[in-house]
């Protein structure tokens, strides 16, 4: 486990599935947390169960408010900011495109795609500052999916949103290569998240083996990733001994992506 003592770290959709597992990794190697969710209190309910000094913040990461004020709290807070982990997100039921309502797809993008942007405007300039005074780097890793590097039958909307996400990721590495901040995207396939196991609690007790079959069958290991082997993925980004990394979309997907 990589050693994060010090560095302050902000987490969006902190309060479950791949946020939570992270505020807890982060936490338990050292870092101060600044996290955010639009569950106040699930917020609570997590930070209470870390150890170490940390901030919560509850909104909506498609307010741009929000991104800004998670920043200022980081600095006011800690000092300085050093990661981010922009992993709030959403998505829709499994439907074709043409049955998406208008307002569904909206939000979805609003929140998986203008909240990763709203989210990199406010750090970028904070992390950029703290390089050009005192040499520490920053990374930000943007939390995509799969599904914004190949096609998501019934996931449409969703898959355009990730797919805007690893192009925003792409595009700011680039731009900020000299500027002491690593982008990043990590790109799991389905996982044991919420996501995934309520699609698959929904089919009901006699149904749930199909439901999790129809997940996994394009994944050549036959299964869903643990949130621990995403976390690793994670890790790997922001550890900052990965200096020369950046501007990449990471697949933690089980071989999906190599067929």
């Amino acid at each position: 486990m990589a050693d994060f003592s010090g560095r302050v770290v902000i987490i969006t959709g902190a309060a479950g599935g791949f946020g939570a597992a992270a505020a807890a990794l982060f936490a338990a190697a050292g870092a101060h947390l600044v996290l955010s969710d639009i569950s106040a209190d699930g917020l609570s309910a997590l930070a209470g169960g870390l150890p170490g000094d940390h901030a919560v913040q509850a909104g909506d990461i498609s307010d741009p408010a929000l991104s800004a004020q998670l920043v200022r709290t980081a600095i006011d807070r800690f000092g300085h900011l050093d990661i981010a982990v922009n992993n709030a997100g959403i998505a829709h039921d499994m439907m074709p495109l043409q049955s998406i309502a208008d307002g569904v797809a909206r939000r979805v993008i609003d929140i998986d795609l203008m909240g990763v942007f709203y989210a990199m405007k406010a750090q970028i300039p904070a992390m950029s500052s703290r390089f050009r005074k005192d040499g520490v780097t920053g990374s930000i890793v943007n939390v995509a999916s799969i599904a914004g590097v190949v096609g998501a039958p019934m996931l449409g909307v969703y898959a355009a949103a990730k797919h805007g996400v690893i192009g925003l990721t792409k595009s700011a590495a680039i731009e900020n290569a000299q500027r002491g901040i690593r982008i990043n995207a990590l790109c799991p396939s389905f996982a044991r998240t919420p996501m995934a196991t309520d699609f698959i609690d929904r089919a009901g007790a006699e149904h749930r083996a199909d439901a999790e079959a129809r997940l996994v069958r394009a994944i050549p290991m036959g299964r869903l990733a643990e949130v621990s082997e995403v976390m690793a993925g994670l890790v790997y980004l922001a550890d900052p001994a990965n200096s020369f990394v950046t501007g990449q979309a990471i697949h933690v997907d089980g071989g999906l992506t190599a067929c």
